[in-house]
């Protein structure tokens, strides 16, 4: 077995494969590398045979995370590599990620500049991320969304089955991490422009709402109450709210009074139950 697989996730990124993948050969030069193609239409394949590198094709575009999870179950290394295809991720850094895995993290992410983000509105998202995500999980997050990350095989494997398809795998990944007391670090990166002629298959606003759900739904997986104890506490005070303005203007308890309390003691009463299966799930797996 190598002690180090790097998988690349690439679609129509040949221009691009063609500086960098002689680059990866120069810094890790006994480090298995594999290139995803996700349903590419240029000369990627091409490309990567032509510097030798193992190529696993997809018979049609799946999306990042898919081509993510078919690079980690194929990987021979015990340290997995993850970096974007589009020249955005230095080679040169790996060393300093896999410096700091070594000091007894599970895994390492590149947390980008602020500087280096692709426009104002993709840095503030991200920044939102970052303290939604902390909040659910406990921790300072400081990059949520960087594809470019170090972490050791077999802890990512576990978590194979929660990784979604698309573009928010490292959102589940970092928080599952996180929940399941896996220690993370954070290593400052610059991420360069994007290289050749690819362009991003993020969209902020249908993305944005994906990677909410995204952290809404491994949060719950996680740590329900989280999420349950703060909209039951929402429903009781409005339902005390009104009682009180009720009370006061017409000497009465209202039927909606009454209502809004009943759902906020059964919202909490889930995320009781939800807190306990959870707890049962994971001493059952672990």
């Amino acid at each position: 077995m190598c002690d180090i697989s790097i998988v690349i996730p690439a679609k129509n990124e040949a221009k691009s494969l063609e500086k960098l993948l002689p680059e990866l050969k120069k810094v890790l030069p006994d480090a298995e590398v594999i290139v995803v193609d996700d349903g590419s239409t240029d000369a990627t394949i091409s490309i990567c045979r032509q510097h030798q590198i193992n190529v696993i094709s997809h018979a049609y575009s799946m999306g990042n995370g898919a081509a993510v999870k078919t690079g980690a179950r194929a990987a021979r290394g015990r340290t997995l590599v993850f970096m974007d295809a589009d020249g955005q991720h230095d080679p040169a850094v790996i060393p300093e990620l896999l410096s700091k895995l070594d000091e007894g993290f599970d895994m390492v992410v590149g947390a980008r500049h602020t500087s280096t983000h692709a426009s104002l509105g993709r840095w503030g998202a991200n920044a939102i991320y970052n303290r939604v995500a902390g909040w659910m999980v406990g921790r300072k997050i400081e990059d949520l969304t960087s594809g470019f990350r170090v972490v050791k095989a077999d802890k990512f494997r576990e978590f194979l089955h929660l990784l979604p398809n698309g573009f928010s795998y490292p959102t589940t990944i970092t928080m599952a991490f996180f929940r399941s007391g896996y220690t993370v670090a954070y290593s400052p990166i610059r991420a360069h422009a994007r290289s050749g002629h690819g362009k991003s298959h993020i969209n902020l606003l249908r993305d944005g709402t994906r990677f909410f759900l995204i952290i809404f739904k491994v949060g719950t997986l996680y740590s329900p109450l989280k999420v349950f104890f703060p909209v039951s506490l929402v429903h009781f005070l409005v339902g005390v709210g009104h009682y009180a303005y009720t009370y006061f203007s017409y000497g009465r308890f209202t039927n909606m009074s009454a209502l809004l309390l009943i759902v906020s003691v059964l919202i909490f009463l889930i995320g009781l139950i939800s807190e306990q299966i959870t707890m049962l799930l994971y001493s059952e797996r672990k």
